[in-house]
């Protein structure tokens, strides 16, 4: 059970660490002069991807982040399947 409650715990704080960062850059940004933004997302449907963004860089953030996030969720899974003995 402890396990369980320490990665509530720290969900929990990166949520709120991803809302301040949010907020910290919509605050620099509204102060600052001229800004860029970029955007861009996967979504996985099935085994195929499919790659977004507002530039080709931004694209390339997002299937760089959406790949390594795919890894971690194998290495997930093979942990809980009891893979590490």
């Amino acid at each position: 059970m402890e396990a369980s409650s320490a990665l509530i715990s720290a969900g929990i704080l990166l949520v709120f660490i991803g809302f301040f960062l949010i907020l910290a850059g919509v605050l620099l940004a509204s102060t600052g002069g001229e800004g860029r933004v970029e955007g861009g997302g996967v979504i996985i449907i099935g085994p195929i991807p499919i790659i977004f963004g507002s530039s080709s860089r931004a694209a390339l953030a997002a299937a760089i982040i959406g790949a390594l996030l795919m890894v971690l969720s194998i290495i997930w899974l093979w942990l809980m399947r009891g893979g590490a003995h």
